[in-house]
C-alpha cells in the first residue's frame, strides 16, 4: 500500500493526455460533441441552476452516458464557477490516502484542454497527512477523465479543475478530507463526484441493491449511506463486488453537506448496464445520477432545520402507523433470516419521516419492559433511525436476552420521536411530564424520557435524582452541578393509532 507521493516541481508543464478516448467515449471531437450534446438534450433540464455538486457515473458512454447527462444537464450553461473539484475512486493504484494532481498544467480531451488549478492543488498537498501526489493514481484513471467532455460541452466557460483521487476507505481520514475541503465547498465551486454503483450482480439484484444505496444518498445522511453499504456487503448477493465503487468520494460529499447545511440532494435517474443494447442481464453495473442544490431562502440550512424539527410533533396517524410497521418489520427481518435490506414505500415517506431527529423504540411484553434503545439526536432520516433502534432494542439491549420468534407476536412497540436538545440553566426550567432530561458531567451522562414521570409517579426531585444516580452514575444530587438539557417527545404505540 503506497502512502508517499512526489513533488509537483518536477512535473512543470506536463499535459495529461486522454487515456480513454476511443474506448469509453468517441475519439473524434465532432462525434464526441454530438454524442454528449445528445445525452444533454435528452435529459430533463427543468430547474437547472444553483448546482453545487453532482454524483455521476464513469462507465463507457454507451452504458452510462444517458444517466450522466441527467446530472450535467441540471447545471445552467451560463454558470461561472471559479473551479471544479473532481473526486473519484482509485481504480489503478492502491494507497491509503487522497492524491491531488497538481503535477499537470492541463487535462486534455478531444474537445480541448482544461486547465488545472495548481495553486489549490498545492494548498491541499501542503496539508500533509493523508494528502499526497501519486502520479500513477491519475495517469490511467478513467473516473475523472470521462466527466470532462460533459463539462466542456455544457458550460459556456470552462473553469480550471482540481483532480482528486481518493484511495482510502478509512472513515477518520475521510472526515479529515471533508473538513479540509469544506472551505472550498461553496456556491462558487462545483464538486463532481464520480461513482458507479453495484458491480456484477444480476439485473434484478442490482435494481434492489442500488435502490437501497440510492435512497440513503438521497436523504443526505452519511451514516445511513455507510450502513447500507455495509448491509449490502453482508447480504450475500451473488456476484456483488461492491455497491458503490466511489463510496469514499460520496461519503466525503455527504460529510461536507452535513456541515454546510441548506442543501438538498436530488435523485435524477437510474439505470444499469443491462438496459443497454450492449449489456447482458447476468452481471451488470448500476448507475445513478444526483444533483446537490442550495435550498432557496436558507443559505445555511439552520432555519429550515429548526422549522422542520418542530413539525416532528404533529405526525399524522398514517405516519405513526408506518413508523410502527417499520419497527416491527425490522425485527421480523432478523428473525426470518432475511439478509436483504428493508424496502420502504416511497409514497408513505413524507417530509417529516425524512427529517433527521432523535427517536427511542421501547418494547413491552406483558406490560413489562423488554428493551429500550434510542438516539437523542438525529444523524439520519427518522424512519431509518426507527428501523435501527427497533433492531437494537430487540437484539442489542444488554439488559435482556434477544427477542425470540415466539415472543415477537406478543411484543408491544412504543416509539418516542424527540425534539432537538435545548440546554437549560436551572432545574426550574424543567417541566415534569413534558420534558425528558439529559444530564452530562465529564464523560458521564444519562437520560429519562418524558413518559418516565407518568410511569413512576416521581416528584421532580426524584426524577432528577434517579436519573443522576441510576442513569448517569452520579450521586443522587449530581444533577445540581451537571449540564442539563431538555427535550420533548411525541409518544405513540401499537393499538392507539
Amino acid at each position: 500500500m503506497k502512502t508517499m507521493g512526489k513533488s509537483f516541481a518536477s512535473q512543470e508543464g506536463r499535459e495529461r493526455k486522454p487515456a480513454f478516448a476511443g474506448r469509453f467515449y468517441e475519439a473524434g471531437p465532432e462525434r464526441l460533441k454530438a454524442e454528449v450534446d445528445c445525452f444533454l438534450a435528452d435529459a430533463q433540464t427543468e430547474g437547472a441552476g444553483d448546482v453545487q455538486a453532482v454524483i455521476v457515473p464513469h462507465a463507457g458512454y454507451v452504458f452510462s452516458g444517458g444517466i450522466a447527462g441527467k446530472a450535467f444537464a441540471r447545471i445552467a450553461p451560463k454558470t461561472r464557477y471559479e473551479r471544479i473539484f473532481l473526486l473519484g475512486p482509485s481504480h489503478r493504484a492502491a494507497f491509503d490516502g487522497v492524491s491531488v494532481d497538481g503535477g499537470c498544467d492541463d487535462y486534455a480531451t478531444p474537445l480541448g484542454k482544461v486547465a488545472v488549478d495548481r495553486e489549490v492543488c498545492q494548498e491541499l498537498s501542503q496539508k500533509g497527512g493523508m494528502w499526497t501526489y501519486l502520479p500513477e493514481a491519475h495517469r490511467k484513471e478513467h473516473a475523472l477523465e470521462v466527466e470532462l467532455p460533459f463539462l466542456q460541452a455544457r458550460l459556456e466557460v470552462m473553469p480550471p479543475i482540481v483532480p482528486i483521487v481518493v484511495g482510502t476507505q478509512d472513515r477518520e481520514k475521510l472526515e479529515q478530507a471533508a473538513k479540509e475541503l469544506q472551505p472550498y465547498f461553496t456556491p462558487e465551486n462545483l464538486f463532481v463526484i464520480s461513482s458507479d454503483f453495484s458491480h456484477y450482480p444480476s439485473y434484478e439484484d442490482a435494481v434492489r441493491v442500488d435502490k437501497a444505496t440510492g435512497d440513503a444518498i438521497q436523504y443526505g445522511s452519511v451514516d445511513a449511506f455507510l450502513k447500507v453499504i455495509a448491509w449490502n456487503a453482508n447480504s450475500h448477493v451473488r456476484h456483488l463486488v461492491t455497491s458503490a465503487c466511489g463510496q469514499a468520494p460520496i461519503a466525503v460529499l455527504l460529510m461536507m453537506m452535513r456541515q454546510a447545511g441548506g442543501l438538498k440532494m436530488e435523485h435524477l435517474g437510474y439505470c444499469n448496464s443491462g438496459d443497454s443494447v450492449y449489456g447482458g442481464a447476468d452481471e451488470v453495473v448500476g448507475y445513478h445520477a444526483f444533483a446537490v442544490k442550495r435550498v432557496s431562502g436558507a443559505p445555511d440550512g439552520k432555519a429550515d432545520l429548526a422549522e422542520d424539527s418542530s413539525r416532528a410533533f404533529s405526525l399524522t396517524g398514517d405516519e405513526k402507523r408506518y413508523l410502527l410497521e417499520i419497527a416491527r418489520k425490522s425485527m421480523e427481518n432478523v428473525l426470518e433470516g432475511d439478509s436483504v435490506p428493508l424496502q420502504y414505500d416511497e409514497a408513505r415517506l413524507t417530509d417529516r419521516l425524512r427529517m433527521e431527529c432523535g427517536a427511542f423504540v421501547t418494547l413491552h411484553l406483558q406490560d413489562k419492559l423488554r428493551g429500550c434503545i434510542g438516539h437523542l439526536e438525529g444523524s439520519q432520516p427518522l424512519y431509518l433511525t426507527v428501523a435501527e433502534m427497533a433492531h437494537a432494542a430487540a437484539f442489542e439491549d444488554p439488559r435482556f436476552m434477544p427477542v425470540s420468534r415466539d415472543e415477537l407476536s406478543a411484543i408491544q412497540i412504543e416509539i418516542s420521536v424527540l425534539s432537538p436538545l435545548r440546554k437549560i440553566h436551572s432545574a426550574d426550567e424543567f417541566q415534569l411530564g413534558r420534558h425528558g432530561i439529559l444530564m452530562v458531567k465529564g464523560n458521564r451522562h444519562g437520560t429519562f424520557l418524558p413518559q418516565v414521570a407518568g410511569e413512576t409517579h416521581w416528584t421532580k426531585e426524584e426524577f432528577l435524582g434517579h436519573c443522576a444516580r441510576d442513569k448517569a452514575g452520579l450521586s443522587w444530587n449530581g444533577w445540581k452541578d451537571a449540564e442539563l438539557y431538555v427535550y420533548e417527545a411525541e409518544v405513540f404505540h401499537e393499538g392507539e393509532v
